[in-house]
């Protein structure tokens, strides 16, 4: 996992273990992560986002009624370890990787690829208002 996400994980308070060989331990219960009950949108990639990908997200975040509070970035290791969770979204950006039962689920391309992709944007926001049908 990235040092930043790492980061950002701890000072929201959820810690991350990740054993590489899980086989030698076959007794070990896989640690969890409880979402915040705020978090409604669930966001999962492998890049780390710069401040042009962050303004995209925002606005994609606005464009859905959400604020930044409402949203939670992980990689894709760490979905199997989600437990509890209120979440309305699960949107997995470039990148394969199961989700979280009981949400509504986004998949397109990473952030980086949408800037100079419009019709990757129109896609997004046509699986979006596809659940408000």
């Amino acid at each position: 996992m990235k040092q930043r996400n790492l980061q950002l994980m701890q000072e929201m308070g959820l810690t991350y273990w990740q054993i590489r060989k899980p086989a030698f331990y076959p007794d070990m219960e896989i640690p969890s992560i409880d979402l915040p009950e705020a978090c409604k949108l669930l966001f999962v990639c492998d890049d780390e986002l710069d401040d042009h990908d962050k303004w995209l997200f925002g606005k994609i975040l606005s464009s859905m009624k959400l604020t930044a509070e409402q949203a939670l970035c992980l990689p894709p290791s760490a979905i199997e370890q989600v437990r509890e969770h209120h979440l309305t979204w699960c949107w997995v950006a470039g990148c394969e990787s199961p989700h979280p039962a009981g949400c509504q689920l986004l998949t397109s391309v990473s952030l980086k690829q949408m800037h100079t992709h419009p019709a990757s944007k129109k896609a997004l926001w046509q699986q979006i208002c596809s659940y408000d049908a």
